[in-house]
């Protein structure tokens, strides 16, 4: 497919990337570590190593060629793998020794991060799976750029309320690990329902078992973009902010398609897809609080918030199914309160908390995303916020996922100090009646009716 551009287009992309932070959020290359299982850790680590060195190898350059030669802004250059479970399943030895050979090489490749130290759970565990989730806190603790992720619950299967009881412990022990920065392996644990097998963002991302050899897929991020184009249609009907936003998400995924087109050619790798998600940062004019406040909100979080969001999601996505015949990942509007300063900036005043972002991610693409909580808050308390968020995914058949970081030693009205993209998270308050009694209760949550549908 060929896009024929006009001079004013092209003027407009300009002053998108110059003054409103448009940016290639990611371009991310998937690959299947399938043909490394065996039953000797050592040897299955070592093959990992081998097969990202060779198969990623040109990634960072063709990356950097593109954004030379289109003047695109591409911020990072990223790896997913198969959910290392499925790799490591039939071996005996400890999982770690494989996260530590992605992180080698993914140094060695040069990129900024790789996805995929994962395990499915949504209906029960194999061995596999139960050793690499147990390895999970000391293998984030122990490298740079390795991201994991577990999948409680599915709409089809139900919540997996076993593994839902055990995450948190997971990220309890991530935070304990990581303590001397701030539980810094937290910001790298995704707990998902509904995981998709082609998300180009981290730390959620891993190459699915319907997935090929290999695939590039793109993230574009532009809440810049979309907040100044609102900025212009001050006073207007939501019919004319739907439309607003739907044109201006064209834009934006047209020039992911242009790079992920171009990023597979010179990769010689299939394109996958393009993902349009309104990912903030916590530069200023980059946030997807701020959309929803020139809506006419005074505060995000504020009532008519949910509301706001849910129509900035609806039409991001028609934007980008307009302009793309592989849109995929999730595409929409992401909500991760550390990395984006307008809803650090409501958290901090008191208008946003959990219970209003829960709500809220009942109508965005993701969920709970980089929430700071006080290092004390019990591991059951922890769980019962992942099977609140689960439960909305598989309710209501999309993806939902959680990061929360219970930071040691700090408590309500201290700040996280991540830094980069995932930026300084204040810690927010959680209920302090206990969830205890209901977590240990164990088993699955079934299914809803609505899964029955074939």
């Amino acid at each position: 497919m060929s896009y024929l551009l006009n001079t004013d287009e092209i003027l407009q992309t300009i002053r998108m990337i110059d003054q409103q932070h448009l940016d290639v959020r990611t371009i991310t290359l998937g690959l299947s570590l399938l043909d490394c299982a065996g039953e000797d850790i050592d040897r299955v680590s070592t093959k990992i190593y081998d097969k990202i060195c060779r198969e990623a190898r040109d990634l960072v350059t063709v990356g950097e060629a593109i954004e030379r030669e289109f003047g695109i802004p591409i911020i990072n250059k990223r790896l997913s793998v198969t959910p290392v479970a499925l790799v490591t399943g039939g071996c005996k030895g400890n999982p770690v020794k494989a996260a530590l050979a992605m992180d080698a090489a993914a140094a060695e490749v040069g990129v900024n991060f790789i996805g995929g130290f994962s395990a499915l759970v949504h209906k029960d565990y194999t061995h596999g799976d139960r050793r690499l989730i147990a390895a999970i806190p000391e293998a984030l603790a122990s490298t740079e750029r390795v991201c994991a992720s577990v999948n409680v619950g599915s709409t089809r299967s139900g919540i997996n309320m076993d593994a839902v009881a055990q995450m948190g412990h997971i990220i309890k022990n991530t935070a304990a690990l990581t303590a001397d920065r701030d539980g810094l392996g937290c910001s790298k644990l995704v707990i998902f329902c509904n995981a998709v097998e082609d998300n180009p963002f981290m730390a959620g991302a891993f190459h699915g078992v319907g997935e090929g050899e290999k695939a590039v897929n793109v993230g574009v991020s532009g809440p810049g973009v979309v907040y100044e184009a609102l900025r212009e249609c001050e006073g207007a009907s939501f019919d004319t902010v739907a439309e607003t936003v739907k044109r201006t998400a064209f834009k934006v995924t047209r020039m992911g398609q242009l790079v992920a087109r171009e990023a597979s050619r010179r990769l010689n790798v299939p394109f996958g897809i393009v993902d349009l998600s309104l990912a903030p940062t916590p530069a200023v004019g980059d946030s997807v609080a701020r959309i929803l406040e020139e809506m006419g909100l005074e505060v995000c979080g504020t009532h008519g918030t949910t509301a706001a969001l849910a129509l900035l999601n609806d039409a991001v996505k028609k934007g980008g199914v307009m302009a793309s015949g592989h849109v995929g990942g999730l595409s929409g509007a992401f909500i991760p309160v550390s990395e984006d300063e307008g809803m650090i900036a409501a958290a901090r005043e008191g208008t946003l908390n959990i219970d209003k972002l829960e709500a809220m991610t009942c109508v965005c693409s993701v969920g709970l995303d980089m929430i700071a909580v006080p290092g004390d808050t019990p591991a059951e308390t922890l769980s019962a916020i992942l099977a609140d968020e689960a439960a909305i995914g598989m309710i209501n058949n999309k993806t939902t996922a959680v990061r929360l970081i219970p930071a040691p030693g700090k408590t309500v009205g201290d700040t996280v100090e991540i830094g980069g993209l995932f930026g300084s998270a204040p810690v927010m308050s959680v209920h302090g009646a206990s969830s205890k009694a209901f977590i240990e209760r164990g088993g699955r949550i079934p299914a809803p009716l609505h899964s029955l549908r074939n």
